[in-house]
């Protein structure tokens, strides 16, 4: 089971990290979409209307990625604090199909064991 703990906090480091560069992508078509407002006349209402709901979309998923890569870590480091936030976090990737989906499947497959559990008590 210890292996599959190690593999666990691996995945979520990765899952976090891609969820980190998706955000910056997003922020950045956010930025492009600000560009357009600004430099394109008539189209200041829709282009602004964009550039806000891709922000909103960066923010969520910087916010998330972060969250997976500290959960990863201090799943790593054998924190109880790590397993609940990997636990809750599993909620949210239930939604992302289809790796968000596996990953919390696996997450809770692993992290509900009963060797597990004893691994991250003190």
């Amino acid at each position: 089971m210890i292996a599959h703990v190690t593999l666990l906090t691996v995945l979520h480091r990765i899952w976090g990290a891609m969820g980190l560069l998706l955000g910056l992508s997003t922020f950045l078509l956010a930025a492009g979409a600000a560009a357009i407002g600004v430099t394109t006349r008539g189209a200041e209402v829709v282009a602004g209307v964009t550039a806000a709901a891709f922000g909103v979309c960066a923010v969520a998923l910087v916010a998330t990625g972060g969250a997976n890569l500290w959960a990863g870590d201090a799943m790593h480091r054998r924190r109880a604090t790590g397993r609940t936030a990997a636990l809750t976090l599993g909620v949210l990737n239930l939604f992302v199909l289809p790796f968000g989906t596996a990953l919390a499947i696996y997450t809770y497959w692993v992290l509900l064991h009963e060797q597990a559990r004893r691994h991250f008590n003190p």
